[in-house]
């Protein structure tokens, strides 16, 4: 791990990120919002619906979790204008656009953040902070799939 720490990256300095909630990233192409159970009860609480129907109502089976269903034009379920179910997020969506496959290499992060408008405002995302919120979500990932 510290191999990773240790490396020069095009993020060195840091980046700027805040959601702006424009939700281009829960529109668009077809994809993969997967929830764990845990994430389930959460917004499931937060939507006042109970588990099984919430379950029924929103998801589909995917590995040993859920995933959320997707409108025919690739908009997530949670996406009316803005995401209503935001302060519960799942974690894939929390962690956005600090995605391994995002930042692996200045020309893909470059192409996130022609279409991002929270890249490059708000608060700084150090090296450190960054590599640690890809770390996490790997092992995230691997814990839970």
């Amino acid at each position: 791990m510290n191999k990773l720490y240790n490396r020069s990256y095009f993020f060195d300095q840091g980046i700027h990120f805040e959601c702006q909630l424009c939700g281009l990233c829960c529109m668009g192409e077809p994809g993969i919002v997967y929830v764990t159970e845990n994430e389930v009860a959460k917004i499931a609480k937060y939507l006042s619906k109970q588990v099984s129907s919430f379950i029924e109502t929103y998801l589909l089976p995917f590995k040993v979790g859920y995933r959320i269903k997707e409108h025919a034009d690739g908009r997530c379920f949670f996406y009316k204008n803005e995401c209503v179910i935001y302060p519960v997020r799942p974690r894939q969506c929390a962690t956005f656009p600090f995605w391994f496959e995002n930042i692996r290499s200045p020309k893909k992060w470059r192409r996130v953040a022609d279409e991002c408008p929270g890249i490059g405002r708000g608060p700084l995302y150090s090296k450190e902070k960054i590599l640690k919120i890809i770390n996490s979500t790997i092992e995230y990932v691997v814990k839970n799939t």
